[in-house]
């Protein structure tokens, strides 16, 4: 085992900032989703009684690096909740139907702060792993010199 395995290619450090940079890039695509959907949470049908905007979701999936051999997280299928259109009573509305109904997105604006705090600490946390393992390669690094 030679002293510089612990920050080469496949060392462990590597291997857990593939895995944390994996995860902030996963969050990433998480946050921009929550974003969509926040944006769309009142967006109405362009034509009356047509079907609003449908909230996003996404799944992960977990690889491995094959290089590394690191534990890796990617986006999983983007795919619709399938859940219920809220309604709204509102016959002067473009969108509303023949009964003046207005179908809104099913979007919550509650569950989709809920979210993006979830993968804001997430990103975070994985940012922490990043710092903490370069500062590890650095120490390591200090060692070596010494």
């Amino acid at each position: 085992m030679s002293l510089l395995s612990p920050i080469s290619s496949q060392g462990p450090f590597a291997q857990a900032m593939a895995t944390a940079a994996s995860a902030m890039r996963t969050q990433s695509t998480r946050l921009r989703l929550v974003a969509e959907n926040l944006a769309n949470a009142n967006s109405t049908a362009a034509v009356p009684g047509g079907d609003p905007y449908r909230r996003k979701t996404m799944t992960f999936e977990e690889t491995i690096d094959r290089s590394t051999g690191a534990a890796l997280v990617r986006p999983g299928r983007i795919g619709v909740d399938q859940s219920a259109f809220r309604s709204a009573h509102d016959p002067s509305h473009p969108a509303a139907n023949q009964e003046g109904y207005v179908s809104l997105p099913n979007v919550s604006e509650l569950i989709e702060v809920a979210d993006m705090r979830e993968a804001q600490r997430s990103y975070e946390a994985n940012l922490a792993v990043m710092n903490q393992a370069r500062t590890m390669i650095n120490k390591t690094l200090d060692i070596l010199r010494a």
